[in-house]
């Protein structure tokens, strides 16, 4: 079986979910339900959950949270934040493998 199946799948939903939730995190902005919208703390967890890459395309298709030093920082810091768990995760799987 393929061993980097799993991870992947779920990398791929996260980024997803995250992108979706900034489309409706921007039509909540634009419809000015103040109370309503989703709080950035939930978007900074998707990030580092995974999620990263699907909220940085979500900043810029839906030009949402550009003007936010943290977002404009955080999320970049937060893809190479995944890159290197990505990267851990797979040497760790494929010493697995060889054993």
């Amino acid at each position: 079986m393929y061993p980097l199946l799993i991870p992947v799948l779920l990398v791929a939903i996260v980024n997803v979910i995250a992108l979706f939730v900034m489309a409706k995190d921007k039509q909540l902005s634009i419809s000015n339900a103040g109370s309503d919208r989703i709080p950035e703390g939930v978007l900074f967890f998707l990030a580092t959950i995974g999620g990263s890459i699907g909220i940085y395309m979500g900043m810029f298709l839906f030009r949402h949270k550009t003007r936010k030093w943290y977002f404009t920082i955080g999320i970049p810091l937060l893809i190479m934040e995944n890159a290197a768990t990505a990267y851990t995760v797979y040497n760790y799987l494929s010493l697995i493998q060889i054993r």
